[in-house]
């Protein structure tokens, strides 16, 4: 009885709200509209139940430099093929040498792996057309970047939790390590 009073009142005092006092009870809040506790009422709560935290193991390429990668804290020497779970030495010298055979290792695993990215060096070049249509016949989307986006791109898509896997040559010339790459894809 008392919030028919309180409505009659609101609809009598303000002009602007000439609706049946039912719609004003019923209406959803506009956009901008800043919710109030009894607003929030007519939405219901979300609860999530977190079943699997992150994995504590999922590759993080921390750094790179001419000679090789530091990997999760481990030096990597030479070009490398990240898996979701391990490291192994790529036996590639240069671009020119990647071939469907290189790239085999990427679609025997399991789980299946969703898109290899390929650091090429310290510039981005172009893969052999049938290469890549291999690789993508497969189901395997591939990202071909220089190395140091290659990186980012990779701790990227792990931080997502995808199930990626990179493919790195390192750029010649750059003898220092780079700062944190982890950061950088965050």
């Amino acid at each position: 009885m008392a919030a028919a009073f309180a409505l009659r009142g609101l609809y009598r005092a303000r002009p602007a709200l000439r609706c049946p006092p039912t719609e004003l009870l019923c209406r959803a809040p506009r956009c901008g509209y800043r919710l109030t506790p009894t607003d929030d009422e007519l939405y219901q709560r979300t609860r999530i139940s977190l079943l699997q935290r992150e994995s504590p193991h999922t590759m993080c390429i921390d750094s790179y430099s001419s000679r090789g990668f530091t990997v999760n804290g481990d030096r990597v020497l030479g070009p490398c093929a990240l898996l979701p779970h391990s490291v192994v030495q790529w036996n590639v010298g240069s671009h020119q040498d990647i071939t469907e055979e290189s790239f085999s290792l990427f679609w025997m695993l399991e789980p299946r792996i969703e898109i290899v990215v390929v650091g090429t060096g310290d510039r981005m070049e172009r893969l052999q057309p049938e290469v890549l249509q291999a690789v993508r016949q497969r189901g395997i989307a591939v990202e071909v970047q220089d190395t140091p986006n290659a990186c980012a791109t990779f701790n990227f898509l792990c931080h997502e939790g995808r199930v990626a896997g990179a493919a790195l040559i390192p750029p010649p010339g750059q003898t220092a390590l780079t700062p944190s790459l982890a950061q950088a894809a965050e």
